[in-house]
């Protein structure tokens, strides 16, 4: 069974590139996207939102991050398994530093409830 929040989730996915990222070419990284990752926003893009974000200017530990919105569990679950079988996670091209799930103004609803 599918389940669908009720509220939208959105998550926050920390990571830092790896040397094995940083000495691919830019066209080796443009390809290494097109070829493993596009494909995987593509499977799950009507249930999820992602957008890439560089943040090593203005960070020591993390150098890029994913926002990554749904209301959908099942589709978020579905997008991280797929891209834990990249090489985002083996080689790896990235440490994931954290991940940080939450929902928009949740308490609200605590609120209702109570």
């Amino acid at each position: 069974m599918l389940l669908q929040n009720e509220t939208p989730l959105t998550v926050l996915v920390l990571m830092n590139a790896t040397p094995a990222w940083l000495k691919l070419t830019r066209q080796e990284r443009a390809k290494f996207v097109g070829e493993h990752i596009t494909p995987i926003i593509q499977k799950t893009i009507e249930r999820v939102r992602v957008r890439l974000y560089d943040s090593e200017y203005f960070h020591g530990r993390i150098s890029d991050y994913l926002i990554v919105e749904t209301d959908h569990f099942y589709q978020y679950k579905l997008f991280i398994e797929m891209l834990r079988d990249t090489k985002i996670y083996s080689e790896p091209y990235f440490e994931i530093v954290d991940i940080v799930p939450g929902q928009e103004n949740a308490f609200r609803q605590f609120d209702e409830i109570l």
